[in-house]
Order: C-alpha cells, then sequence, then structure tokens
C-alpha cells in the first residue's frame, strides 16, 4: 500500500512539474516568437532593399582571369611594387591575393574601379574568391584580371568569368 501511494505521488509531482514547465516554456516561446517576427521582418526589408540597391549598382564584368608572377619581365623593374605603391614580400605573392586589372577597367582610364577597391571572382575551377585591386596591366589587353602568384604556381587562364566589385558600404559605389 505505501509502495503504491508513493507511486501516485510521484506520478503526480511529475504530472504538475510538467504541466508547470510547459507553461512556462510556452509562455517563453510566445514571447520570442514576437521578437523574432519582428526581426525576421525587418532582416526581410532589407532583403528587398538590397535586391534593388544590387540592381541599380553591382554590375558584372565578364573578363579572362590570367596570373602573373612578381619577376622581370612579368613585371617592370620593381616586381615587389604594384601600381598603386604597395611593397610585398615577392616570396609570398599568392598570399596577398592582390590582382592587376586590364586599364579598361580601372577609374583612371574611366573604368568601374579604383585601386584598393575588393573585388569577387566567380566562374573559375579554383580561384574563385574575394582580391584587391592594386596593379595595372599592360595597355595591350582589355577586360583582364591578373592574379598575382608566387613564382612556384603554374600558369593558367580562365576565360569568360564573372568579375563584381565587392560593395562592403553603399558609399563604396
Amino acid at each position: 500500500m505505501q509502495v503504491k501511494n508513493i507511486w501516485n505521488v510521484i506520478t503526480i509531482t511529475t504530472l504538475m512539474v510538467t504541466v508547470i514547465t510547459g507553461f512556462i516554456t510556452t509562455k517563453f516561446m510566445n514571447t520570442y516568437k514576437e521578437i523574432y517576427t519582428v526581426e525576421i521582418k525587418k532582416l526581410q526589408q532589407e532583403v528587398v532593399e538590397f535586391k534593388k540597391f544590387k540592381a541599380d549598382h553591382i554590375h558584372p564584368h565578364v573578363v579572362d582571369v590570367t596570373m602573373y608572377q612578381p619577376v622581370y619581365p612579368q613585371t617592370d623593374r620593381t616586381p615587389h611594387i604594384t601600381a598603386d605603391g604597395t611593397r610585398f614580400n615577392t616570396n609570398q605573392a599568392s598570399r596577398y591575393r592582390f590582382v592587376a586589372l586590364s586599364r579598361n577597367l580601372l577609374a583612371r582610364w574611366g573604368g568601374p574601379f579604383k585601386y584598393g577597391d575588393y573585388i569577387v571572382i566567380e566562374g573559375t575551377p579554383n580561384k574563385d574568391g574575394i582580391y584587391q585591386v592594386r596593379d595595372t596591366m599592360n595597355p595591350k589587353f582589355k577586360n583582364v584580371v591578373d592574379i598575382l602568384e608566387s613564382t612556384n604556381v603554374r600558369p593558367y587562364k580562365y576565360n569568360n568569368v564573372t568579375l563584381y566589385k565587392l560593395i562592403i558600404d553603399r558609399r563604396d559605389v
């Protein structure tokens, strides 16, 4: 008889704890649901605004992507200095993720990119990513991105690659 009463007490206590916990959890979830609903609506509005902004300001460029190494005659006689004056360690050139752009892409010659801009390259088998514009290519090239690579990297070329300006802040447009 005693054992049966103890099991009844345990069962009733467990039931009460479960009901109380469920009530408290439901109350918290409803509170957070309201908070998250507001946040989701804000984020959805930001996505709509970004899509409008992107449509107005982000213009893809179709380019060829090649590579160059910091050695003469692939560069001028100062292979450790880029066109914007940046100095780098030629033994670690690939680590910097610097690029040279053909002149038609640089603002100095009427293009959309400036030295220091970050760009996104998409459409290569293994060189997609973010790079920084630091150098200028020979005037004979048009619509080409030249990735700075270390001397141990084998030459490569990719055609019909998409190039975007990475916009971190709307003032970068």
